[in-house]
Protein backbone atom coordinates (compact mmCIF):
# COMPACT_ATOMS: atom_id res chain seq x y z
CA UNK A 1 0.00 0.00 0.00
CA UNK A 2 2.77 2.58 -0.73
CA UNK A 3 1.71 5.99 -0.27
CA UNK A 4 -1.74 5.71 -1.92
CA UNK A 5 -3.13 7.74 1.50
CA UNK A 6 -4.65 5.03 2.94
CA UNK A 7 -5.59 5.72 6.56
CA UNK A 8 -5.08 3.36 9.59
CA UNK A 9 -8.23 1.51 9.89
CA UNK A 10 -6.69 -1.51 11.54
CA UNK A 11 -4.33 -1.54 14.29
CA UNK A 12 -0.64 -2.17 13.17
CA UNK A 13 0.71 -5.32 14.05
CA UNK A 14 -2.25 -6.59 15.88
CA UNK A 15 -5.76 -7.09 16.03
CA UNK A 16 -7.75 -4.85 14.01
CA UNK A 17 -10.47 -2.25 15.59
CA UNK A 18 -12.27 -1.04 12.28
CA UNK A 19 -14.82 1.58 11.79
CA UNK A 20 -17.72 2.02 9.25
CA UNK A 21 -19.51 4.74 9.09
CA UNK A 22 -18.66 6.57 12.58
CA UNK A 23 -19.14 3.13 14.72
CA UNK A 24 -16.38 1.08 15.80
CA UNK A 25 -16.89 -2.28 15.68
CA UNK A 26 -15.14 -4.43 17.59
CA UNK A 27 -15.03 -7.99 16.77
CA UNK A 28 -14.10 -10.17 19.77
CA UNK A 29 -16.53 -8.90 22.46
CA UNK A 30 -15.17 -8.29 25.56
CA UNK A 31 -12.65 -10.78 25.64
CA UNK A 32 -10.75 -9.30 22.90
CA UNK A 33 -7.05 -8.91 24.50
CA UNK A 34 -5.40 -11.61 23.03
CA UNK A 35 -3.43 -14.52 24.90
CA UNK A 36 -0.26 -14.57 22.79
CA UNK A 37 1.66 -17.77 23.03
CA UNK A 38 -1.20 -20.39 24.21
CA UNK A 39 -1.89 -20.80 20.54
CA UNK A 40 -0.55 -24.14 19.11
CA UNK A 41 -0.57 -23.56 15.06
CA UNK A 42 0.25 -26.59 12.63
CA UNK A 43 0.92 -25.82 9.26
CA UNK A 44 -2.57 -26.31 7.59
CA UNK A 45 -4.01 -23.24 9.98
CA UNK A 46 -0.92 -21.21 9.37
CA UNK A 47 -1.42 -21.94 5.32
CA UNK A 48 -4.85 -20.75 5.93
CA UNK A 49 -4.20 -17.78 7.57
CA UNK A 50 -1.24 -16.31 4.75
CA UNK A 51 -4.02 -16.92 2.31
CA UNK A 52 -6.59 -15.26 4.22
CA UNK A 53 -3.90 -12.23 4.82
CA UNK A 54 -4.21 -11.80 1.29
CA UNK A 55 -7.57 -11.98 0.60
CA UNK A 56 -10.10 -12.31 3.91
CA UNK A 57 -12.92 -12.83 0.94
CA UNK A 58 -11.63 -16.55 -0.49
CA UNK A 59 -14.29 -19.00 -0.20
CA UNK A 60 -12.99 -21.55 2.06
CA UNK A 61 -13.46 -24.22 -1.02
CA UNK A 62 -11.09 -22.63 -2.12
CA UNK A 63 -8.79 -22.14 0.36
CA UNK A 64 -9.10 -25.51 0.86
CA UNK A 65 -7.80 -26.83 -2.63
CA UNK A 66 -4.73 -24.72 -1.69
CA UNK A 67 -3.88 -26.00 1.46
CA UNK A 68 -4.92 -29.58 0.97
CA UNK A 69 -8.38 -29.81 3.31
CA UNK A 70 -11.88 -29.97 2.69
CA UNK A 71 -14.07 -26.56 2.65
CA UNK A 72 -15.57 -28.13 6.25
CA UNK A 73 -12.14 -28.62 7.69
CA UNK A 74 -11.43 -24.87 6.83
CA UNK A 75 -14.48 -23.35 7.78
CA UNK A 76 -13.67 -25.38 11.72
CA UNK A 77 -9.97 -24.07 11.63
CA UNK A 78 -10.88 -20.50 10.87
CA UNK A 79 -14.16 -20.34 13.10
CA UNK A 80 -11.25 -21.67 15.49
CA UNK A 81 -9.26 -19.44 14.73
CA UNK A 82 -11.40 -16.58 15.15
CA UNK A 83 -12.72 -17.78 18.41
CA UNK A 84 -9.61 -18.35 20.47
CA UNK A 85 -8.38 -14.54 18.64
CA UNK A 86 -6.14 -15.96 16.95
CA UNK A 87 -7.01 -13.85 13.89
CA UNK A 88 -9.91 -11.70 13.10
CA UNK A 89 -11.82 -11.35 9.69
CA UNK A 90 -12.58 -7.55 9.28
CA UNK A 91 -13.02 -5.10 6.64
CA UNK A 92 -10.02 -2.52 6.36
CA UNK A 93 -11.39 0.57 5.98
CA UNK A 94 -9.70 4.22 4.34
CA UNK A 95 -10.92 6.72 7.35
CA UNK A 96 -10.30 9.62 4.99
CA UNK A 97 -13.11 8.08 2.49
CA UNK A 98 -15.39 7.72 5.56
CA UNK A 99 -15.01 11.18 6.63
CA UNK A 100 -12.32 11.03 9.43
CA UNK A 101 -9.71 13.46 8.32
CA UNK A 102 -7.42 13.58 11.43
CA UNK A 103 -5.37 10.55 12.95
CA UNK A 104 -3.37 10.55 15.84
CA UNK A 105 -0.71 8.34 18.06
CA UNK A 106 -0.80 9.36 21.38
CA UNK A 107 2.11 8.29 23.41
CA UNK A 108 0.56 8.28 27.04
CA UNK A 109 2.80 8.32 30.35
CA UNK A 110 0.54 6.98 33.69
CA UNK A 111 1.09 5.88 36.76
CA UNK A 112 -0.11 2.96 38.56
CA UNK A 113 -1.94 -0.28 36.77
CA UNK A 114 -1.55 0.20 32.98
CA UNK A 115 -4.35 -1.95 32.45
CA UNK A 116 -6.66 -0.08 34.27
CA UNK A 117 -6.17 2.98 32.01
CA UNK A 118 -6.11 1.12 29.15
CA UNK A 119 -9.15 -0.27 29.53
CA UNK A 120 -10.66 3.16 30.30
CA UNK A 121 -8.69 4.60 27.15
CA UNK A 122 -10.91 1.73 24.90
CA UNK A 123 -13.98 3.29 26.07
CA UNK A 124 -13.51 6.39 23.93
CA UNK A 125 -15.12 5.40 20.84
CA UNK A 126 -12.42 7.42 18.29
CA UNK A 127 -9.27 4.69 19.98
CA UNK A 128 -8.39 2.11 17.51
CA UNK A 129 -5.47 0.96 19.09
CA UNK A 130 -4.06 0.72 22.72
CA UNK A 131 -0.09 -1.05 23.32
CA UNK A 132 1.46 -1.16 26.63
CA UNK A 133 5.26 -0.21 26.16
CA UNK A 134 8.21 -0.25 27.84
CA UNK A 135 10.01 2.97 26.98
CA UNK A 136 9.34 6.53 26.78
CA UNK A 137 5.58 6.15 26.72
CA UNK A 138 3.63 4.11 29.07
CA UNK A 139 0.75 3.12 26.24
CA UNK A 140 0.45 4.20 22.51
CA UNK A 141 -3.23 5.11 21.48
CA UNK A 142 -3.80 5.52 18.35
CA UNK A 143 -7.14 7.55 17.37
CA UNK A 144 -9.24 8.16 14.32
CA UNK A 145 -11.28 11.62 14.81
CA UNK A 146 -13.54 13.42 12.10
CA UNK A 147 -11.53 17.00 12.51
CA UNK A 148 -9.09 18.94 14.69
CA UNK A 149 -11.67 19.67 17.36
CA UNK A 150 -12.78 16.06 17.55
CA UNK A 151 -9.31 15.40 18.40
CA UNK A 152 -8.97 17.81 20.57
CA UNK A 153 -11.82 16.62 23.02
CA UNK A 154 -10.01 13.59 22.92
CA UNK A 155 -7.43 14.88 24.26
CA UNK A 156 -9.39 16.54 26.55
CA UNK A 157 -10.73 12.89 27.68
CA UNK A 158 -7.33 11.25 28.00
CA UNK A 159 -5.81 13.74 30.08
CA UNK A 160 -8.69 13.93 32.20
CA UNK A 161 -8.00 9.60 33.22
CA UNK A 162 -7.15 9.65 36.52
CA UNK A 163 -3.69 7.92 36.42
CA UNK A 164 -2.36 10.23 33.39
CA UNK A 165 0.26 12.52 33.94
CA UNK A 166 1.02 13.15 30.41
CA UNK A 167 0.28 12.58 27.00
CA UNK A 168 2.46 13.68 23.80
CA UNK A 169 0.52 13.84 20.72
CA UNK A 170 1.85 12.94 16.90
CA UNK A 171 -0.69 13.92 14.22
CA UNK A 172 -0.51 11.45 11.01
CA UNK A 173 0.33 13.74 7.78
CA UNK A 174 0.59 11.05 6.24
CA UNK A 175 0.03 7.21 6.47
CA UNK A 176 2.78 5.60 3.88
CA UNK A 177 2.77 1.98 4.69
CA UNK A 178 0.79 -0.68 6.16
CA UNK A 179 0.54 -4.18 5.93
CA UNK A 180 -1.94 -7.01 7.03
CA UNK A 181 0.05 -9.77 5.55
CA UNK A 182 3.29 -10.44 7.21
CA UNK A 183 2.63 -14.32 7.11
CA UNK A 184 3.17 -16.87 10.41
CA UNK A 185 6.52 -17.79 11.89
Amino acid sequence: MSDNGQGAGGRPGGPAELRAAGSPVRAVGSDRHARFGDVDLDEKSKAIIEVLQHDGRRPYAEIGREVGLSETAVRQRVARLVENGTMQIVAVTNPLQLGFQRQAMIGVTATGDLRETARALEELPQVDYIVLTAGRHDLLVEVVCADDDELLDVLGSVRALPHVQRTETMTYLKVWDQIYNWGTR
